[in-house]
């Protein structure tokens, strides 16, 4: 069989059920409100499906007019989130605030009732992930932690094509994300390079991406890391600039890679089998044009996707999971698989030994 028979009839939304106009939209308030959410979240949601945005939680926007391109009903301050003020306006929360204070938002909006999408990485340690995780199924609210390429139609038909055999059984991965942080945060005091904060900058932040995306490809775990990080500049002092990576796999599959905050934007995700290989360019920047490249016996195909909104994507299949009673794929105990493995490159980087992650 040809390697573009396989390629043919997939739906980019192989999870949908419903049409937009079966249900209301799932009303979110998004908290924390970052250049990420203003930029990148609130826009993908007012030309979603399925969700609207009508309540903004931050500590500076008092005035829902100061927030450009939506009709947000409400502004208020942590404090008053927490309190329950302008519960009723909304169904369901985005939490984007930095790592380390996700779990006591995210307490908030259990306590509240409200579901829950909450960015990666979940939290700063794999106690507090936990913690998190256990809030909200104490509190009988869905969860799903925001991985937004796992939604991504090249991704997705990625792991269908590992399923179906298309390239063998897979051998080993290669994985890597770059960029210029210095260039688009505020100085060295971003929060992103306070390790209290971020819990550390280059594999919390970045390093996530190759990690998260293999074990979806793959449907499997990591069961030992190694790594070593590195810092050359002065703001990243206290913190990592630089990091490799090794995560073995169940047989033996090696996940190996690096991500820098240093270096020119490029990110990419290469499975090696037995048969052949497949490649996701580009596959971790919203906005950049991505594709497939699969290769088999001396066959070479590139597919070119219709470049969807990822965020749009993302917020989509969370509203629809909340719309249909659907327990969403990315929950807790995903997430915090990857703050136990990111935790073991540190450890391994200060031990210089392989961590086993097997309980």
């Amino acid at each position: 069989m040809s390697i573009d028979s396989f390629l043919e009839e997939f739906t980019d939304r192989d999870w949908q059920e419903i049409g937009a106009d079966e249900r209301d939209p799932v009303r979110f308030a998004m908290v924390g409100m970052g250049w990420w959410t203003t930029e990148e979240a609130i826009p993908a949601v007012e030309g979603s499906d399925f969700c609207e945005t009508t309540v903004a939680v931050s500590g500076s926007v008092a005035d829902p007019s100061e927030i450009e391109g939506t009709d947000v009903e409400r502004a208020i301050d942590y404090e008053a989130f927490a309190a329950g003020e302008a519960s009723d306006a909304y169904d369901a929360v985005y939490v984007a605030t930095p790592n380390a204070l996700h779990l006591d938002h995210v307490r908030a909006a259990a306590d509240l009732g409200k579901d829950v999408l909450c960015e990666k990485p979940m939290e700063v340690s794999e106690e507090r992930a936990r913690e998190l995780t256990e809030v909200c199924e104490e509190a009988g609210v869905t969860l799903m932690i925001a991985y937004r390429v796992q939604t991504d139609p090249a991704a997705r038909r990625a792991r269908e094509l590992l399923r179906e055999g298309v390239v063998g059984e897979p051998v080993s991965v290669h994985g890597g994300m770059s960029d210029e942080m210095l260039s688009f945060v505020d100085g060295s005091n971003h929060w992103r390079l306070d390790p209290e904060l971020s819990g550390g900058t280059t594999m919390n932040d970045i390093g996530i991406y190759p990690l998260n995306t293999t074990r979806f490809l793959l449907d499997r775990d990591p069961v030992s890391a190694y790594g070593r990080i590195r810092t050359d500049q002065p703001e990243f002092e206290g913190t990592d600039e630089h990091a490799s990576f090794e995560f073995e796999f169940e047989d033996g599959i090696l996940l190996t890679g690096s991500v820098s905050h240093s270096a020119c934007e490029e990110s990419h995700l290469r499975v090696v089998g037995t048969r052949g290989q497949l490649l996701l360019d580009r596959p971790f920047f919203p906005g950049r044009p991505r594709k497939l490249v699969v290769e088999r016996e001396g066959t070479r195909s590139t597919v070119e996707f219709d470049q969807r909104n990822q965020m749009r994507k993302e917020f989509d299949y969370f509203a629809h999971c909340l719309l249909t009673d659907t327990e969403p794929a990315p929950d807790g105990e995903h997430g915090v698989g990857d703050v136990r493995a990111i935790e073991a490159v540190y450890e391994a980087d200060e031990t210089g030994k392989r961590v086993d992650l097997r309980r």
